[in-house]
């Protein structure tokens, strides 16, 4: 899995799918492959008439009506495991990129620091032979260092190196704003230590889930063969490791539970936390990391940690040496690794998971690893190019208006007190807007990256980010900072900064189309803007106020009221079925559906003061459409998607938003535009006789 994505906390709300760790995916060694020039990708434009289904009533199934012949003209190439609106325009912007970076590759040109940086990163990466050539050398230092362990109270020093590098061994440690004190950066220790997608693959019932338990022993066991152990003690050790992790899953928290910021956030003296897991000595660690002297940390669950002392205490040390050995491997980014190791990697977490039939393209992996490396140096190179100021102006309008508009829904909402609504418009006029790229580029000086050393420069640039990002404990708050590298495809809503971020790569089309109508680009990117912006108003954000504290500034009575609406989502979720038998999880996902609901909602409202403003006539059609139904089809083509089970089944299990079919038609079913705009009638699916409205 994407293991460097390590850091990522679950407050950080997105709108996308499995982003922003997209860039980190598995590539596959094996002979070199043949240097082809890079292919233009055509963007969808802001309304695709071919994508539609004209013998599906809208009225029925929204989605079959918008969407229903995507899956003909973009079947799932056999090296992906889905192909959707979304990936198309990330399939356009590495085509950008890769030009970008084999001219930067180019030695004999002449390059900048940071175009040196990203080219030699790249061309590191495309070099196979060299890879293989090394094979595991690079890694015998850290091999030797686990076989030389003498006891358990020899991990610390350890561990603490494995932080630094991103091996999430047992546990994960990081920075992180102060929930209650959103001025302040805090240190941060999280449970981690599973090879597994999240806790409850370790537990789940059904044939389905035992086949993955299966699947993944007989992975560690291959991969622990293939770095030199006999085939017999490969499968008892990866026997071993199953039980490790098993007991530290039995110890952690499952994934809806983390959605609710007050059950990971405990801020603790480190005496606190060296009571829970003595075997570890904490203040060590964080000196070993660069950072003595911590006082207090935030330990997001401290049962974990209890638990965690209960299992290096009953686990022997050779059993934590192999683990330690399987983390490690399983650590490193696999284009850094030999072909047979890259391979197996693939066939486990690709296919066998994910139901991807093959490996992409080198040059398609070496692109993404080096927008992770070195996001923001690429990505300066990229807006340069490839952003132009008008992008920037219209949205930034669109932005405008759609906070206008959330003011409207705040004051209108019958529900809320008037000194809630006073508190919620404070919040509103504080949300920072960032679009298209950072203020200040971040500096990549202190950076070493070496030509013809992949697995190197993949540490090295891990250990830069880790120490950046520690190095922020105890300092105040860098509010201009992105999560985000510029050529992301995706969008967030961060409650700690309150702040909605676009980066450059989301605002193309078909999400924002220059040459579209502005019915099409409020149901596109519009609806995306306020997807955002709900977050900070859904069940997580409407929990920190607008300074970004983890706060109680609703009264008790609207919390109440608020908490009856966003469970008629609950239930109304829980009611899909993903796939098989399979049904969404309306708890885990009613954070993202709630910013759905009413981000269109607030993107339609938008859209009809700029028809008022410049005097657009919505009952007036173009190509066969009012701009209210443009509207509502740009919405529902933001989530065209053809999705192999497998991975349908992993995402409804572990990931926050609801399958693509229910972000349409989930979303419009609740809203009474959308039916009179297609002249539905009330009893049908698209028109329920009770709709959730909570935004």
């Amino acid at each position: 899995m994407n293991r460097v994505c390590r850091r990522a906390m679950p407050w950080l709300m997105g709108i996308v799918v499995s982003v922003p760790c997209v860039a980190l995916v598995h590539a596959q060694s094996g002979k070199q492959e043949a240097k082809t020039p890079p292919q233009k990708v055509e963007l969808l434009p802001g309304l695709d008439k071919r994508l539609m289904d004209t013998t599906a009533d809208a009225c029925t199934n929204f989605y079959q009506y918008a969407c229903g012949n995507f899956a003909k003209l973009y079947p799932i190439p056999p090296d992906r495991s889905s192909y959707g609106s979304f990936t198309s325009v990330y399939d356009y912007t590495q085509d950008i990129l890769r030009g970008l970076l084999e001219q930067a590759a180019n030695t004999n040109a002449q390059r900048a620091p940071n175009e040196q940086k990203i080219g030699d990163y790249y061309a590191s990466c495309m070099d196979e032979s060299a890879i293989d050539a090394r094979g595991l050398k690079p890694l015998q230092f850290e091999f030797d260092r686990i076989a030389a362990l003498k006891g358990k109270k020899d991990l610390t020093d350890l561990l603490a190196h494995y932080q630094m590098i991103n091996v999430g061994a047992f546990f994960g440690y990081g920075e992180q704003q102060d929930f209650k004190n959103a001025q302040k950066q805090i240190a941060v220790v999280d449970q981690g230590g599973l090879g597994l997608p999240e806790r409850d693959y370790y537990f789940r019932k059904g044939a389905a889930a035992e086949k993955t338990r299966q699947q993944y022993v007989a992975h560690v066991a291959a991969m622990l063969q293939l770095i030199g152990e006999p085939a017999a003690k490969a499968a008892a050790d990866a026997q071993k490791v199953m039980a490790l992790e098993t007991a530290l899953a039995k110890v952690s928290m499952d994934v809806t539970s983390r959605r609710q910021p007050e059950n990971i956030y405990h801020l603790l003296p480190v005496v606190k936390l060296s009571e829970m897991t003595p075997a570890i000595d904490w203040p060590k660690l964080f000196s070993d990391t660069g950072e003595p002297g911590i006082a207090d940390l935030n330990v997001t669950d401290p049962d974990f940690f209890r638990g965690l002392q209960t299992v290096l205490e009953s686990t022997d040390l050779d059993t934590i040496k192999t683990y330690l050995r399987w983390q490690l491997i399983n650590s490193v980014p696999e284009y850094a690794l030999p072909k047979a190791l890259s391979e197996e990697d693939f066939k486990f977490n690709n296919h066998e998971l994910q139901g991807q039939p093959e490996q992409r393209a080198r040059w398609k992996r070496c692109v993404s690893a080096t927008d992770n490396a070195l996001g923001e140096a690429l990505g300066q190179v990229y807006v340069a190019q490839n952003f132009p100021a008008a992008s920037k102006a219209f949205t930034v309008q669109m932005v405008h208006d759609i906070e206008a508009a959330m003011g409207t829904e705040i004051q209108a909402q019958r529900w809320m007190s008037d000194p809630t609504k006073r508190t919620a418009e404070a919040k509103l006029h504080l949300v920072a807007d960032k679009i298209g790229y950072p203020d200040h580029w971040r500096d990549y000086s202190t950076l070493n990256v070496v030509r013809g050393d992949a697995l190197g420069n993949a540490r090295r640039a891990a250990e830069f980010e880790n120490k950046r990002e520690l190095a922020k404990i105890g300092k105040p708050v860098d509010r201009t900072e992105w999560s985000m590298s510029p050529p992301t495809i995706n969008a967030y809503y961060n409650p700690s900064m309150n702040d909605i971020n676009f980066p450059a790569g989301i605002l193309q089309p078909p999400f924002y189309d220059p040459h579209a109508t502005d019915a099409e680009n409020y149901g596109h990117i519009g609806a995306i803007v306020g997807h955002e912006l709900t977050h900070g108003f859904d069940d997580q954000g409407s929990q920190f106020d607008g300074f970004g504290n983890l706060s109680g500034w609703w009264s008790a009575d609207d919390r109440k009221k608020f908490d009856a609406m966003t469970d008629c989502e609950v239930k109304e979720y829980d009611n899909f079925t993903a796939v098989g038998d399979v049904k969404v999880n309306g708890k885990l996902t009613l954070g993202e559906n709630t910013a759905d609901n009413g981000g269109i909602r607030l993107a339609y409202l938008a859209f009809l003061a700029d028809a008022r403003r410049k005097g657009i006539d919505l009952n007036a059609k173009q190509d066969g459409f009012t701009p209210v139904q443009q509207f509502f089809l740009a919405f529902g083509q933001n989530w065209c998607q053809n999705m192999r089970p497998e991975l349908i089944r992993l995402l409804t299990q572990t990931d926050p938003h609801s399958p693509d079919e229910f972000r349409a038609n989930g979303v419009v079913q609740n809203l009474p535009a959308f039916g009179k705009a297609f002249g539905c009638k009330v009893g049908q699916p698209m028109m329920p006789v009770n709709a959730c409205h909570v935004w």
